[in-house]
């Protein structure tokens, strides 16, 4: 058989993708992928337990849901609401973080992104989740709040720490996912080969768009997974197949 690949983190649920989901989960069904749908707030979590409700539809698609740091504004009562009338719906929470670059929205700001993001992590516990993290610019306080909790399992989205940061986070027993920048990036082609084989996953982060490859379309984990495996390949001088079964053990672990 062969291995079946799946995209860590992808926004199923952005507007970008609107007009063409359907073919988009077709897509992926035909080519025997999965995909990891994560949401950023109410509104797109809402969204996707619509759309990912069918058992054909859930069947390919892990759905996240969580209240990402740019929109830590959101009534959190809600969000619990939604969790706890759908929690049977709900594979994993994401995704969540924290993230400087926001503290100077309005309303928004560190004390609220950390209370946030603590209450996505109680959550996760109660419910025995797993759960996806944006770490920009954060990595050194996710850390350290992450060591105070007994978490399922827990992805650092697009991994993009130091050397030291990385080894921590081994240490500790989180998992990797790096994007299609490791086609590109020096930097993570080298984070790359010091991270713990059993602990890597693969993302798209779409509908990001990548101006350094893939001629700067729409990612998906149709047009992107199979170029972050060769990459992977080799920078670790193994075969493509080797990395794709590696990859799925380790998906298969961490979503299942």
């Amino acid at each position: 058989m062969k291995p079946v690949l799946c995209d860590s983190h992808i926004h199923l649920t952005d507007p970008a993708y609107d007009n063409f989901l359907t073919s988009i989960l077709a897509t992926i069904k035909g080519l025997d992928l999965k995909a990891c749908s994560v949401t950023v707030n109410n509104s797109t979590s809402i969204k996707a337990l619509r759309l990912f409700e069918e058992k054909s539809v859930h069947d390919i698609v892990y759905n996240f849901i969580g209240i990402h740091p740019q929109y830590a504004t959101e009534n959190i009562s809600k969000f619990e609401e939604i969790v706890t009338d759908n929690v049977n719906n709900i594979d994993g929470i994401g995704e969540i973080g924290l993230d400087p670059a926001y503290y100077y929205q309005e309303g928004n700001n560190k004390m609220l992104q950390y209370q946030v993001f603590n209450k996505m992590l109680t959550i996760a516990e109660t419910y025995g989740k797993p759960v996806s993290i944006h770490s920009r610019n954060s990595l050194d306080e996710i850390l350290s709040l992450l060591s105070t909790f007994n978490l399922k399992k827990v992805c650092l989205h697009w991994f993009d720490g130091s050397s030291q940061q990385l080894e921590k986070s081994l240490d500790m027993g989180l998992y990797l996912s790096y994007g299609p920048s490791l086609v590109y990036s020096k930097r993570k082609q080298k984070l790359l080969k010091l991270t713990n084989e059993e602990r890597l996953l693969i993302e798209t982060d779409g509908p990001v768009r990548y101006p350094s490859c893939f001629t700067n379309v729409f990612t998906l984990p149709t047009s992107c997974l199979l170029s972050i495996v060769r990459s992977i390949a080799e920078l670790l001088c193994e075969s493509p197949r080797n990395v794709m079964d590696r990859i799925e053990n380790n998906s298969i672990v961490f979503f299942d």
